[in-house]
């Protein structure tokens, strides 16, 4: 008897199931093979050390940045909800490849009960108690996967748990962008308040010596009111900039997830930008197709063309099983003893016959989703696209930017100095020294902001490229279905 239950769990065991799923096939990309070029721009080669992962470590070099980076990862909230969403997917999973096996449930009963006769008080012969007791083992309902419904189930809950597993990694990805260019902000406000200090003090020393002049009827009252434009416009300078550094660090707490310290604030953007290492330039766009948010994308894709196997699947018979096998006795002493065996089995056979057009429809729903799936891929690597050629076309340009904004402070530099002595001599109207003052002020400024640029766009290509495989041989074939502990220790 025991034997023949058995066997009721071995056809799911012992049959193949089928799948309805469509093949998959990688839509393709839709953009350019290789990125635009700008002509006469600085677009180093690729290394020569081929394919392999490049961490945010290796592009920035600078320690507190790489400190702050590590406590952004470690305690990020929009990082935790990443990773919950990863738990959470997980769980589905283990709840989809569940339906694989039956549910195997177990059961015990007693019941007592006494008739009418015994209750109105007719003596210990007018009535009896009965008793019945019972132990047993079964499982109900369980679904053979004949057409591969279950499978495509588990299909489509496993792309999206490897979904959420590249979600992570581009929410990680985001985090180490977002921190390194509020980090690069903040000493680049640093780097503009020292020079409306500075710009104070040039301009107090100034006002000091035009006042002196006109005291002594050298120079007239308008240099003096001259004189102190520049410096109340420094002055309202240096007070908007010590709320913008302020506001800066508040802002890199918030991505830290906690309180950073004044050791690990950057001095100054002339210090800190020099320590970002470049990124290879001249890439295949296949290496795209390795970007986190693309990944994430492909898989959402691939979990739309399993659910198409899934509802094709509903319009065939299913086969369900249902078996027990227990105990039964009116005796709780012998219920284990003697024959007291009990046993039943069944299969139960569904067709759909009428469905008022639901199964057709479900269809045609699912099929939607995946075409939109289809289009959300290809929007996501065109967009990945354009912010790499974004950020290449700025940065094929942004040398000679630099080195012109370089100059101009220079001979601005040079050109205060001409006119100051020019002015102490009498030769030319303090006007000239005035406007000497000004532009150099602004060309500090602007050098400044440039290094903020370049630091930016360093970051942007780091972000954009993935923080991944950097070369077309890292990306060959389709993404593989990564271990969970392996995936989310993936470097950025």
């Amino acid at each position: 008897m025991i034997r023949r239950t058995a066997l009721l769990t071995l056809p799911p065991l012992a049959l193949a199931a089928c799948s309805l799923e469509p093949a998959y096939e990688r839509p393709s990309p839709a953009v350019s093979s290789a990125f635009p070029v700008v002509p006469g721009g600085d677009q180093p080669p690729l290394p020569a050390s081929g394919a392999r992962p490049v961490g945010y470590r290796e592009i920035f070099r600078d320690p507190r940045l790489i400190a702050i980076l590590d406590r952004a990862i470690a305690n990020n909230q929009n990082l935790q909800v990443a990773l919950a969403n990863v738990r959470d997917a997980r769980g589905q999973l283990r709840v989809a490849r569940a339906e694989f096996l039956p549910a195997i449930d177990a059961s015990a009963g007693a019941s007592i009960a006494r008739n009418r006769g015994a209750a109105q008080g007719l003596g210990a012969n007018g009535g009896s108690v009965s008793e019945q007791y019972n132990a047993q083992v079964g499982l109900s309902a369980f679904e053979i996967d004949l057409f591969g419904r279950i499978r495509s189930q588990s299909n489509a809950a496993l792309a999206e748990y490897l979904g959420t597993v590249a979600g992570v990694r581009a929410a990680r990805l985001t985090l180490v962008g977002e921190t390194a260019s509020a980090y690069y902000t903040l000493a680049t406000d640093r780097s503009l308040l020292a020079v409306a200090e500075e710009t104070v003090k040039s301009a107090e020393r100034t006002v000091a010596l035009t006042r002196a002049r006109v005291s002594g009827g050298i120079a007239a009252r308008t240099d003096l009111r001259q004189a102190e434009t520049v410096l109340r416009q420094a002055e309202a300078d240096r007070a908007d900039l010590t709320a913008l550094v302020q506001q800066d660090r508040n802002a890199l707490q918030l991505l830290v997830g906690a309180p950073v310290t004044d050791a690990e604030l950057p001095a100054a953007i002339e210090s800190a930008e020099p320590l970002i290492a470049d990124v290879p330039a001249n890439l295949d766009s296949r290496v795209l197709l390795a970007r986190p948010d693309v990944v994430q994308a492909e898989y959402t894709l691939r979990a739309a063309n399993a659910r198409i196997g899934a509802a094709r699947a509903a319009f065939f018979p299913t086969i369900s099983l249902t078996g027990l096998v227990g105990f039964a006795s009116n005796a709780l002493s012998s219920l284990f003893t003697g024959d007291r065996l009990i046993w039943n089995g069944g299969a139960d056979l569904g067709v759909p016959i009428f469905q008022g057009g639901a199964l057709t429809g479900n269809l045609e729903s699912v099929r939607a989703r995946r075409d939109a799936a289809t289009a959300q891929y290809r929007q996501t690597i065109q967009t990945a696209f354009r912010e790499v050629a974004d950020a290449l076309a700025r940065r094929a340009v942004i040398a000679d930017q630099f080195a012109a904004q370089q100059g101009l402070v220079e001979a601005a530099a040079d050109t205060l100095r001409l006119s100051e002595a020019r002015y102490r001599e009498g030769i030319d109207p303090f006007l000239n020294t005035l406007d000497a003052q000004r532009t150099l002020y602004s060309a500090r400024r602007a050098l400044a902001q440039a290094r903020l640029v370049r630091a930016n766009n360093l970051v942007e290509l780091y972000r954009s490229l993935g923080g991944g495989e950097l070369v077309p041989e890292a990306v060959e074939g389709p993404p593989e279905a990564p271990r969970a502990g392996e995936a989310l220790k993936t470097s950025d």
